[in-house]
């Protein structure tokens, strides 16, 4: 119940981010979001519809090839972002676009970081990045990075080179919060020592698609025989792969380092 309603604030807080600082100065956020904002400028339809419609396909998608806690997680969050839209007012409360995009970046990356914290997203460029890396090993951070540029050159060139400014200004800010609350790296290595390698293997396969590397362990100290688990996550998967850990084996020595690239196949077949 905690993690829905942490869902439900933080996507509200990016509603309010949006109708407040980002549309009233022309300025898109990151990804399939910032799209919606861009058609609901300039068109009649509501911004909150647009972001509904354009996340419905790739929800529907990862309702079938990403997990069911995570997908429910971000169907609701486009949900409430998206009546947000509707709901909320469009109000100017700065004058300043750079403090407008500032602002707004920040408090859209308050409203994201809680939301990764629980183990969701708020949808868009997020799982169809996902989708991507589960057929091979792409390059999280550079999809991700790629499709936001496409975003700001977009807007360029349909309202004005300041206003793809402060839409960069705003996608970096949003980063710096999302990073601070959650974690930087988008893939993530965890290795844990346990006195249980059976069970947390099994809880580990049934709960991640990435397979496992099972490596024999002994206690420098104590000599005693433990199991060695290693695996790579995405950032999306860490709080629940944690609640996993900590419920198999609460005395489990655990490191997560952040990994910037992967080679071979960690996908189990």
């Amino acid at each position: 119940m905690n993690r829905i309603l942490t869902i439900i604030i933080g996507s509200l807080i990016v509603s309010v981010a949006y109708n407040f600082f980002l549309i009233p100065h022309e300025i898109l956020s990151s990804g399939l979001s910032g799209i919606a904002i861009m058609l609901g400028l300039i068109t009649p339809i509501n911004t909150g519809i647009l972001n509904f419609v354009l996340n419905l396909p790739l929800l529907i998608l990862g309702v079938f090839k990403l997990g069911k806690r995570f997908i429910f997680y971000t169907i609701l969050s486009v949900v409430v972002i998206s009546i947000g839209l509707y709901v909320v007012p469009i109000r100017q409360v700065s004058t300043e676009p750079i403090l407008s995009s500032l602002f707004g970046g920040v408090l859209t990356g308050v409203g994201i970081g809680l939301i990764f914290r629980v183990s969701g997203s708020s949808g868009g460029f997020d799982i169809l990045a996902m989708l991507l890396n589960q057929k091979k090993d792409f390059p999280l951070g550079a999809i991700l990075s790629a499709m936001n540029a496409v975003v700001v050159l977009v807007s360029g060139f349909i309202f004005s080179w300041d206003a793809a400014l402060n839409t960069m200004v705003a996608i970096y800010a949003t980063g710096k919060v999302v990073d601070t609350i959650h974690t930087k790296h988008i893939k993530l290595t965890l290795m844990i020592v346990t006195n249980k390698g059976k069970e947390m293997k099994e809880k580990l396969l049934s709960s991640v698609y990435r397979g496992i590397t099972l490596i024999e362990g002994e206690g420098a100290y104590s000599g005693e025989n433990r199991k060695i688990l290693m695996t790579v996550i995405t950032r999306y998967q860490l709080t629940d792969v944690k609640s996993l850990i900590k419920d198999t084996d609460p005395d489990a020595f655990v490191n997560i380092t952040e990994t910037t690239e992967v080679m071979g196949s960690f996908h189990r077949n």
